[in-house]
């Protein structure tokens, strides 16, 4: 199509428009008019913005218990895109978005009704226009909340913060609840297994035996000098220790040994069950809120200057349209009757 073309075009729209000015007019002032009281009656909505950065997702134990090995993490680092995706996921979770329904009664305020089947489908729906979270260039969590009343805009926004770190203590606390059963049945199992043979090797000692090795070296001198002396009487005593030894002598030997390995294994599962102890007690919490929820009184939503004016241009749009197709209508039904007529006629 050439430029003179589209010109000549435009003009005919123009010219169009002006032919039909008083309808599109009527139809636009109309839609002025109720555009205006419907963005009048649909209640203003007060926006709440809370800032948060994610922390590193480790056990407290790993940061705060046990011994530095060479390179450890820093706890108070800030998190990663690992970290803000996963706190991304907690905010998303549907265990947050019902605590928060429950906390400050979103039911009745969003005006849905509990009891319903799909009561829980309207609050998804209803919370997903009114809650937003967006990650920022800077791997920061933009929280924000819209609400009818400025002030529950900013309770639900800071809820949500303080709501994320009992979701990840109970996805963690499963999990270290497991560890700390599996950890403590060893401490238990070592422990009564130290005291075990510390009541077996007291009661060889009570027999006589106190320590096989050094003993049987020193009875074995013993003798060989009783032999060399002749001495029948030490001879006798010292025969008795040495079948007494040779009883009970490797049996608390063997007795000892496992003792001594048990007690170096104890300080290991030892350190393991306090650990294990502390990640179900404590936990790190989820994020690092920079900026709080704060009120804000001025009107976020609905925008009414942009409503009234989307109205009526789109009345003024879809009524043009309208008139084109009529008129176009109406041509093609004359050309119809036109034929017809000449058929008629001949």
């Amino acid at each position: 199509m050439t430029e003179l073309a589209k010109k000549n075009d435009s003009i005919k729209l123009l010219a169009k428009i002006y032919k039909w000015r008083k309808p599109l007019l009527i139809t636009s002032a109309l839609a002025f008019v109720l555009s205006c009281i419907i963005s009048f009656i649909i209640s203003p909505q007060y926006k709440s913005t809370a800032i948060v950065f994610p922390l590193r997702n480790f056990s407290v134990s790993k940061l705060l218990i046990e011994q530095n090995q060479g390179a450890q993490e820093d706890y108070m680092d800030l998190g990663d895109e690992d970290d803000a995706e996963k706190l991304l996921q907690i905010l998303n979770s549907g265990e947050i978005r019902t605590q928060i329904a429950e906390k400050f009664d979103l039911w009745s305020h969003w005006k849905i009704d509990k009891t319903d089947k799909k009561a829980s489908y309207y609050l998804k729906d209803k919370w997903e226009d009114m809650v937003e979270f967006k990650r920022t260039t800077f791997l920061s969590i933009k929280i924000e909340v819209y609400d009818y009343e400025a002030y529950r805009a900013a309770d639900i926004a800071n809820g949500i913060i303080a709501f994320a770190d009992s979701v990840k203590y109970r996805m963690t606390k499963k999990v270290a609840l497991e560890a700390l059963n599996i950890v403590t049945e060893e401490y238990d199992n070592t422990l009564n297994r130290m005291q075990q043979l510390e009541d077996s090797m007291q009661v060889i000692r009570e027999l006589g035996v106190l320590d096989y090795k050094s003993e049987i070296e020193a009875y074995s001198k013993s003798m060989a000098k009783a032999i060399e002396k002749g001495n029948d009487g030490a001879k006798a005593k010292l025969q008795e220790k040495l079948e007494l030894l040779k009883k009970y002598g490797l049996k608390y030997d063997n007795l000892a040994a496992n003792l001594k390995k048990y007690r170096f294994k104890y300080p290991v599962i030892k350190g393991k069950y306090d650990e294990a102890l502390v990640n179900v007690n404590k936990t790190l919490p989820a994020s690092f809120v920079v900026e709080k929820a704060m009120i804000n009184e001025k009107k976020a939503r609905p925008f009414r200057l942009i409503i009234v004016l989307l109205s009526t241009i789109s009345a003024f749009i879809f009524g043009l349209m309208i008139l084109l197709i009529d008129e176009k209508f109406s041509e093609v039904k004359k050309k119809v009757l036109a034929e017809y007529q000449t058929l008629n006629t001949n």
